[in-house]
């Protein structure tokens, strides 16, 4: 009797706490299965596939053709409808406006992390669809607004742009950056880690080492999405010599989303963009000169301010 007594109860035991064990092992299937649908997920946009076509050059001219676009998460929500831009190989443009409008989208477009749902990107007149996306990548350049580091050492980041690269192009690219002297300020210097997502870096610290990265990949074209708005004044002061170190160094394809008007007043030409669409383009005299414009105006709010 007592043995069936003892038995029933550390069976019971074992019961009860099995139902714990039943809850894990549900949540564990369930994670299982979210996991294996990202990894067996074939995305429409293959980084990785060596499909498309890889011309032997890229002058950088861009264009934006009747692009019709809403992000997949919001359909009904279209950004552009019949949007149109065209970017001369070397020049300078830059995209301003209210938030909103579609500036950043305009570079999400042109790296093709996203396909317009009507019309067509063009560079040097091939639809972006043709190309090879690791090789359309390979000539662009990006720095945004939060540049993206890994959680590695600052001479890996920076290397990251051009994969076997020596030692000496990697200071050079940091000295064209205006980063050098804050990175041997450091105990290991180009040794040191930077943490999860360069946490271990000030805001325009990082954005240095984002421009160290795209100055020694050295591409044809050129992407800032407003890489100084997140930044205090003296750091965006900082951070702005190198970008305009990095401009002048070579005559490239350059596109520049922007906030502060300042920082673009010598750009080729200047888009700007209300409610997904460019009502005016220009000089910014030209733009200036125009007496009820919408660049006159957010200039002159940005001077009062």
């Amino acid at each position: 009797m007592l043995t069936v007594f003892w038995a029933i109860l550390i069976g019971g035991l074992g019961l009860a706490g099995l139902g714990t064990a039943l809850g894990s092992i549900g949540k564990g299937r369930q994670a299982a299965y979210i996991i294996h649908s990202v990894i067996d997920r074939v995305p429409v946009i293959d980084s990785s596939s060596t499909d498309g076509a890889k011309p032997s050059s890229c002058s950088g001219a861009f264009e934006l053709c009747n692009v019709h676009f809403a992000y997949p998460s919001r359909p009904d929500l279209p950004i552009f409808k019949g949007y149109n831009l065209k970017i001369s190989p070397g020049q300078t443009v830059a995209l301003v406006g209210e938030s909103g409008g579609g500036k950043s989208t305009v570079i999400s477009l042109l790296e093709r992390f996203y396909d317009p749902v009507k019309g067509k990107v063009m560079l040097d007149g091939i639809d972006i669809r043709d190309l090879n996306v690791q090789w359309l990548r390979d000539q662009i350049g990006l720095v945004s607004q939060e540049p993206v580091l890994f959680a590695t050492t600052i001479m890996e980041n920076i290397r990251y742009g051009k994969p076997g690269a020596l030692d000496d192009e990697v200071y050079e690219a940091a000295r064209m950056a205006n980063a050098h002297t804050f990175i041997t300020g450091f105990t290991e210097g180009y040794a040191t880690d930077v943490g999860e997502r360069g946490v271990q870096l000030s805001g325009g610290q990082k954005q240095r080492v984002a421009i160290a990265r795209a100055i020694i990949k050295d591409p044809q074209i050129l992407l800032l999405d407003e890489a100084t708005s997140a930044l205090d004044s003296e750091s965006e002061s900082v951070v702005q010599v190198a970008l305009d170190t990095l401009l002048k160094a070579k005559k490239r394809t350059t596109v520049i989303v922007a906030h502060r008007l300042s920082t673009i007043r010598n750009a080729d030409s200047i888009a700007v963009i209300y409610d997904g669409a460019i009502v005016e383009q220009g000089t910014h005299g030209e733009l200036m000169a125009i007496g009820d414009g919408n660049y006159r105006r957010l200039a002159l709010r940005q001077q009062a301010s």
